[in-house]
């Protein structure tokens, strides 16, 4: 009934669509109307824990929720796919928190990552969204791409903008 592909297909694709997720959330929800919450992330950390990390948290119980329902609700299509759902979030999760907090933060002792060269860019788009505070890049492991293109998208803007410019001077 229910291959085993389709299972793995579905973690993949539920933990590569948690970086657009906690993309939109960060650019339209963390720092915006959740400022107050996820200010402390902006700020110096006091402690090993911020406020900012119940955000973590509620995800953290939501991908908890659908394993277990997944498990406890029988052989069925929907609990398969809560399963995977849930490990998929959870492998995101874990992802994040080994690279963000741990290697970008320095919360948890994982230098050894400073070895990958594309984990070095991830940390330095970062850097670049902390100085700017209210600014892209919002996405983590995305990061470096969304600087590019939203650079090539102020480069157009500008280029279109000046190109009307001109015209109306004529």
């Amino acid at each position: 009934m229910w291959s085993q592909t389709y299972f793995w297909f579905t973690w993949l694709a539920v933990a590569c669509f948690m970086e657009f997720w906690a993309m939109i959330l960060h650019g339209a929800l963390w720092h915006g109307p959740w400022w107050v919450t996820h200010k402390s992330h902006h700020e110096a950390r006091r402690g090993s824990f911020e406020f900012n990390d119940i955000f973590a948290l509620f995800h953290a119980i939501l991908a908890t929720t659908l394993i277990v329902y997944g498990f406890e609700s029988g052989d069925s299509i929907s609990s398969h796919l809560c399963v995977a759902a849930g490990f998929g979030m959870t492998t995101f999760g874990m992802a994040y928190f080994l690279v963000h907090d741990g290697f970008i933060h320095e919360r948890l002792p994982v230098s050894f990552l400073s070895r990958f060269a594309y984990i070095r860019r991830v940390k330095n788009a970062h850097k670049v969204h902390h100085r700017r505070e209210h600014q892209h890049p919002y996405g983590l492991f995305l990061g470096e791409y969304e600087l590019r293109w939203h650079k090539r998208r102020g480069v157009a803007m500008r280029e279109r903008s000046s190109g009307d410019h001109q015209m109306s001077e004529r």
